[in-house]
């Protein structure tokens, strides 16, 4: 996603681009959290300052937010709109305590997190909505391109893609290495190169893929979530939660994964989540 704009733009093949920031991306990751909050100091503010500016510039040459999406055609339905917003939410709160372990003390672990989702996210949803709605453009690259600032275009794409890149990596590799028991650096770096010779493959089925992850990903968030509040007292414990494998989560996820890419009614990340978190409840129920 950023290699082949960017290749575009300069005149270059993609792949050059595609193995040095593969590269960079799995090497952030690589030392773990300290690599991620190094690149976040510098791609954050970076992010956040320009996309507000294009946000603001979209806004005053379209002549405000009414006119500007009253101009907006696009081909989406509300309802997958909202599934992919909420797709988006959940699997990346389910990720979320992969960092927010860190934390100093549960106070700032909160704080964080909902910064992050109710400010952060929501201006990247705001950046991509104006700026495409003002141009007529998907990919906040080309919004930039076409509000002539090219230069920033390359920064921001870069940056944003790192972020996400790194983060992801590192949260697949983590969740790999906690289940098969081995080291998580050789996991990131074998990951790291999966992702990186796949990259051309992925973006070219880059919207069927997210559909995919929008209805798998939420139940395994419901789950989580629902197995906190059934067994309370044992993530008090100081022995910690039971590590044995529960079948029925296995299942649920399955079971959700499938509700929500073959049901084609409603919201799919809701659909998907409702029918994990019952075959989990009522599992786990006649069981105990």
């Amino acid at each position: 996603m950023f290699a082949i704009p960017a290749a575009e733009l300069l005149g270059i093949s993609p792949w050059i681009l595609i193995i040095i920031a593969g590269a960079l991306m799995t090497t952030s990751a690589y030392f773990g959290i300290r690599g991620l909050e190094i690149v976040s100091y510098v791609s954050v503010p970076l992010i956040a300052t320009l996309g507000i500016y294009s946000m603001i510039t979209a806004t005053s040459q379209g002549g405000g937010l009414v006119a500007i999406f009253d101009k907006s055609v696009g081909g989406m339905s509300v309802a997958t709109a909202v599934g992919m917003v909420i797709g988006s939410f959940v699997s990346g709160g389910t990720a979320t305590p992969n960092f927010v372990r860190f934390a100093k003390n549960n106070w700032s672990a909160v704080t964080t997190t909902v910064i992050a989702f109710f400010l952060g996210n929501t201006l990247m949803f705001m950046f991509g909505a104006v700026g495409g709605a003002f141009t007529g453009q998907e990919d906040i690259f080309y919004v930039m391109i076409a509000q002539g600032l090219t230069v920033y275009a390359l920064l921001v794409l870069g940056a944003n893609i790192w972020t996400t890149n790194d983060n992801a990596l590192y949260t697949s590799s983590l969740g790999i290495s906690n289940i098969t028991k081995i080291p998580r650096r050789p996991v990131v770096l074998i990951a790291g190169f999966i992702g990186t010779v796949t990259a051309i493959w992925l973006y070219n089925n880059f919207v069927g893929w997210l559909a995919f992850l929008n209805a798998t990903l939420p139940p395994i968030g419901a789950i989580i979530t629902l197995d906190f509040f059934m067994h309370r007292a044992k993530y008090d414990s100081p022995e910690g939660v039971d590590r044995q494998v529960n079948w029925f989560a296995i299942l649920g996820v399955i079971v959700g994964a499938l509700v929500g890419n073959y049901l084609q009614w409603g919201i799919t990340a809701i659909n998907a989540m409702i029918a994990a978190a019952i075959i989990y409840y009522v599992g786990t129920k006649l069981t105990q």
